[in-house]
């Protein structure tokens, strides 16, 4: 695929089967179930009478317990009050998890696994052209729906935001996506092309090595190479810093102890091979603060680079664990800050993805009702 070929060109009605559909009893609420399953973590929202009545996250690592994911989903269901019938709109990352050989491998797992967990219930699935898709449509189609969680989240923004940039600072990932004129303007459709165009930067707020945001940091006066041996992650240096809470930190930590603050200050002493014994506070907040610069800075390139192409975008709509690192990357960049949690609340902006695909298949709902020919799985 051409990356001329821009997300905007490929835009389609929305689809599955014929018609997106929910089961309901006349009169009763509508209620969608919003699906973010990613390699890492799994979110989900609840949207129901218009709104987005719940969101929640976890962390789960596929790869070390794939068996687990149709149990993990029946209970995060239940957690935000999902009921029988209710119509499910599910968008993925974890087609990339190491434990996949292809990304079309990932696409079929992740949604065996959610109708394992969920059986006859309706399910729509989300791809980067905004089409919603049946399972089975998504399983040819894998491509298009793989990682195509940022195209939900862009245009759920985009309806209240015509000319904007997305920055979505995730735990492992930087989401940033052009809006122009109320559609995606995006260059980027697969990862491979985003990450080319810059509206994909490899950098969180949370899983992110030390020795891949920087290469060197402050010390004694001068500048030490960094230690590619794992000992932080981005986690440490917010959570030092006092951006991120402990419970924030939602992965386990590279050297098997808590994540509080002390420890947090003693993995990033390892960043330059030392300790708690030679570095002392003045020292790590130093190294800290050399990270946290350096991960703003490179998102803050991204965004600079995006926008170029699109002057009339002056707004930057942040989200994510690190919407701390986008409000700062976004200033910079001499884009007007508008926090996503201010109209989505603080949950479902975390959880943007799960709550964005639910509202999209709220919006497609309400444009072409379900008729007696609408998929219903």
């Amino acid at each position: 695929m051409s990356r001329a070929s821009s997300v905007e060109r490929r835009e389609h009605p929305p689809a599955c089967g014929e018609h997106p559909a929910e089961s309901r009893e006349p009169g009763a609420e509508r209620r969608f179930i919003g699906w973010d399953v990613g390699g890492a973590n799994t979110k989900v929202a609840l949207v129901a009478g218009g709104e987005v009545r719940a969101a929640r996250g976890v962390a789960f690592e596929l790869q070390r317990a794939p068996g687990e994911l149709p149990a993990l989903l029946a209970r995060l269901a239940g957690d935000v009050g999902a009921r029988d019938g209710d119509a499910h709109a599910v968008t993925m990352t974890a087609e990339l998890s190491q434990f996949f050989r292809t990304k079309r491998d990932g696409v079929r797992f992740v949604l065996d696994a959610v109708e394992a967990a969920f059986p006859g219930a309706p399910v729509h699935v989300y791809a980067v052209d905004g089409r919603f898709l049946s399972p089975d449509e998504a399983r040819r189609e894998a491509i298009a729906v793989a990682a195509a969680n940022w195209a939900a989240t862009a245009r759920a923004v985009a309806a209240r935001f015509p000319d904007a940039l997305l920055l979505d600072v995730g735990t492992t990932t930087s989401d940033v996506v052009p809006i122009v004129g109320g559609r995606l303007a995006a260059l980027g459709r697969t990862d491979p092309e985003r990450l080319a165009s810059g509206e994909l930067v490899y950098t969180g707020a949370l899983r992110t090595p030390a020795e891949a945001i920087a290469d060197a940091v402050p010390l004694d006066g001068g500048m030490a190479g960094v230690s590619a041996e794992g000992f932080a992650l981005a986690g440490d240096v917010h959570l030092w810093r006092g951006d991120l809470a402990p419970a924030d930190y939602t992965v386990p930590t590279p050297d098997g102890r808590p994540a509080t603050r002390e420890f947090a200050g003693e993995r990033l002493a390892r960043v330059v091979c030392g300790d708690r014994e030679l570095l002392d506070e003045r020292a790590v907040s130093a190294i800290a603060d050399a990270l946290a610069e350096a991960q703003v800075a490179r998102v803050a390139a991204a965004a600079a680079r995006v926008t170029a192409r699109h002057p009339e975008i002056r707004v930057a709509v942040v989200t994510g664990l690190g919407d701390f690192v986008a409000a700062a990357a976004a200033r910079r960049a001499g884009l007007h800050v508008v926090h996503l949690a201010e109209s989505l609340g603080g949950d479902a902006a975390r959880c943007a993805p799960a709550a964005a695909v639910a509202l999209l298949l709220l919006d497609a709902a309400a444009r072409r009702p379900p008729t007696s020919a609408a998929v219903a799985r």
